[in-house]
């Protein structure tokens, strides 16, 4: 297996990006005023070639780096079927899968030297039998099974020699890549938006705050009926080295395949978890990719992998379950006023309450509305269709929103949430469940009065 050098200059990085920007403000510019003479189907034509451009540009952008392009392309992912219309999509999910799941190759030589200088011991003395072959690999890491010497067995993921350097050098970009997503949204606040991420991504080059995150949840959840966050093995975690309780179960490719009753429960269980930990304990992984769930032989899930984290600040919380009731009762007014005050609508003139309320349902009707739906691939396509492009009967209103940064992560898990969900074609009621935090309404459903029970086992 070859050794790719991860780079670590910004050098040359910022020029290849620069010029990427600068060349479709100059397009832009230049749309902009063949617009006087063109008709409106022209006028919309042009913008969407815009915005396909843009989109394009983002991706080579990041496809540049080495370091936090696959970072930055996970993190931006909540955009990856909204960013361009419907006839581009398939394209360019597959470029941006590619990009998210493009990962260095380094030898095993190379990342045994990082778990010995982390943990300042040789690896036979560490382990009693170490797996060379990674279970997994990520964007900034791997992760390997072993045996402890106590006859433990364990997940070891050890991060890449030289990537935290790289992402670090490559965060000096993010401004100019947003920048260029600005093209799409005007709304966007480059400044604002880039902060979150930058702060999120140096959190997940950091394993030691990952393990904390991981150890929180798993001491929340422990004794959970359904729901499992794996132990850490905190005297083997480091900044570049975590080791946690190694778990075995079916794989979410597999589950897609599975009876529609069994896959309702894993739905559930997984809207539970990702939504439940937003709401009822104020911090959640942004992550719900489907590779970062495992259904255990029991029928319990197994989460993994909290690299991607979020603490709501406090108040913040608060605010999207008042938000959220708002929709429900069709509150134009309160949203207005709400979204007002904290700048989601930074010229609100240009809005119209009933409008708003119309373009918010539309984005979560799957969780507002108590009705028993079907969630399929096609159906969250719609959602984000009407969230992010430019034919959207909403798009007037979307290019000039500015999501606030503590929220960007948790629209982010709810759109990647409903992603996951509706690839197993889940069935059921997600408002009556959804009203156990909104409403604090009684469980609703077997799994409801099952997390109850714990909860209120928990708090005694």
């Amino acid at each position: 297996m070859a050794k790719d050098k991860i780079p670590t200059s910004r050098v040359g990085r910022t020029a290849r990006i620069g010029g990427l920007a600068a060349g479709q403000a100059i397009r832009q510019a230049g749309t902009h005023a063949a617009n006087v003479a063109r008709t409106g189907d022209q006028r919309s034509a042009a913008l969407e070639r815009r915005q396909v451009e843009a989109a394009e540009q983002i991706v080579a952008a990041l496809g540049t780096m080495k370091g936090a392009a696959m970072k930055v392309g996970q993190v931006m992912s909540f955009l990856d079927v909204g960013l361009v219309p419907r006839e581009y999509r398939d394209e360019f999910q597959h470029k941006l899968a590619a990009l998210r799941d493009a990962a260095p190759t380094v030898t095993f030589k190379d990342m045994r030297k990082v778990i010995e200088s982390e943990l300042d011991d040789r690896l036979q003395n560490l382990f009693d039998d170490f797996d060379e072959e990674p279970i997994a690999a990520a964007s900034i890491g791997q992760v390997y099974r072993a045996t402890l010497p106590d006859g433990r067995r364990v997940a070891v993921k050890v991060q890449y020699p030289g990537v935290a350097e790289a992402v670090r050098a490559d965060m000096q970009n993010l401004g100019l890549i947003l920048r260029l997503a600005k093209r799409i949204a005007p709304g966007l606040d480059p400044k604002a938006v880039g902060a979150e991420i930058r702060e999120r991504i140096h959190e997940e080059l950091d394993y030691e705050l990952e393990a904390q995150n991981q150890r929180t949840l798993a001491r929340i959840f422990r004794n959970h009926p359904f729901i499992v966050v794996p132990a850490v093995v905190s005297s083997l975690s480091r900044e570049r080295v975590m080791v946690s309780e190694y778990v075995e179960g079916t794989k979410f490719e597999e589950l897609k395949g599975f009876p529609q009753d069994e896959r309702d429960r894993y739905a559930e269980i997984l809207f539970r978890f990702y939504f439940g930990c937003l709401y009822r304990l104020h911090q959640f992984s942004g992550d719900p990719h489907p590779g970062n769930s495992l259904r255990l032989e029991d029928g319990r899930v197994a989460f993994v992998d909290f690299g991607l984290f979020k603490r709501m600040p406090p108040g913040s919380v608060d605010l999207e379950i008042q938000v959220a009731r708002a929709v429900i009762e069709g509150d134009a007014e309160t949203i207005m006023r709400l979204g007002t005050e904290v700048g989601f609508f930074p010229e609100p003139d240009k809005f119209r309450p009933e409008r708003v309320l119309e373009h918010f349902r539309a984005a979560t009707s799957w969780y507002t509305f108590d009705q028993y739906v079907e969630l399929t691939p096609e159906y969250a396509t719609q959602v984000l269709f009407d969230m992010s492009d430019p034919r959207s009967e909403y798009f007037g209103y979307l290019r000039h929103e500015s999501a606030p940064p503590d929220h960007i992560f948790g629209r982010r898990m709810e759109v990647l949430t409903l992603a996951v969900l509706a690839q197993l074609h889940a069935r059921g009621n997600f408002h009556r469940v959804a009203r156990e935090w909104f409403y604090r309404d009684p469980p609703a459903t077997e799994l409801g009065e099952l997390e109850a029970d714990f909860w209120t086992r928990a708090a005694a």
